[in-house]
């Protein structure tokens, strides 16, 4: 006859321990009532075994190697989360390196201040040709920039403030849009805008940048750096 045996059932283990908070401790903590709960449980079933109904070792045995598994992958959940509060912290330093630069992210505007704007634009591959048209606030032409024959990746062009006709127009926000010529097809690309960082800020989703005029951009959304 088998030496351990019960008529009570055996019951899963819950790997839920999210419950003990967002905190390494708590973790722990939450680690260690699984591991204690299951005892209490094995212990309960172990006094009240039914002699004449015995139970196969292996189903313990089972239920042991489940509670080892579970606090194999709360301790490897601790320690991911250690690896991405360093790696958090490393970014945040590092990003601070870029204030005071100018880079380019997302956005399709650009401002003029004392006669320079900056812009720029993505290139999936290389082109024939990239036109840069420069609107208003109405969505009137103001001028349109010829830039050639350009590589791929991201790249960046100055405005001096003036229109097709060589007038000087008055600080404030322009719109831009980019076209191309790629293997004699016309495309849209993707404009970038140009702004000074000015600060680093944190998150919860990542480290973000202070762009003068532009707000907060994810650091993973900065595409050059100028």
């Amino acid at each position: 006859m088998s030496t351990i045996s019960s008529a009570a059932p055996i019951y899963p283990i819950n790997t839920d321990t999210t419950a003990g908070g967002g905190s390494a401790a708590g973790k722990t903590d939450a680690s260690s009532d699984v591991a204690n709960r299951f005892l209490t449980l094995l212990v309960t079933q172990l006094q009240n075994q039914d002699p004449l109904n015995p139970l196969d070792n292996a189903q313990v045995t089972s239920q042991l190697a489940q509670l080892s598994t579970v606090n194999g992958i709360n301790k490897l959940n601790d320690t991911l989360s250690g690896l991405a509060a360093s790696f958090g912290a490393n970014q945040y330093l590092q990003a601070a390196g870029l204030v005071g630069h100018d880079v380019l992210v997302p956005g399709n505007s650009m401002s003029l201040a004392a006669g320079k704007a900056a812009g720029g634009f993505t290139l999936p591959s290389g082109t024939d040709k990239v036109t840069v048209t420069i609107t208003d606030g109405a969505g009137q032409r103001v001028r349109q920039l010829d830039l050639g024959k350009l590589p791929a990746g991201a790249q960046r062009f100055e405005w001096d403030g003036k229109t097709d006709t060589g007038v000087a127009v008055k600080d404030g926000s322009y719109g831009i849009s980019i076209t191309g010529t790629i293997d004699g097809k016309a495309v849209t690309l993707d404009a970038l805008a140009s702004g000074k960082v000015t600060g680093i800020v944190p998150g919860s989703n990542g480290t973000q940048v202070q762009v003068a005029g532009l707000g907060l951009v994810d650091l993973a959304s900065v595409k050059q750096i100028n």
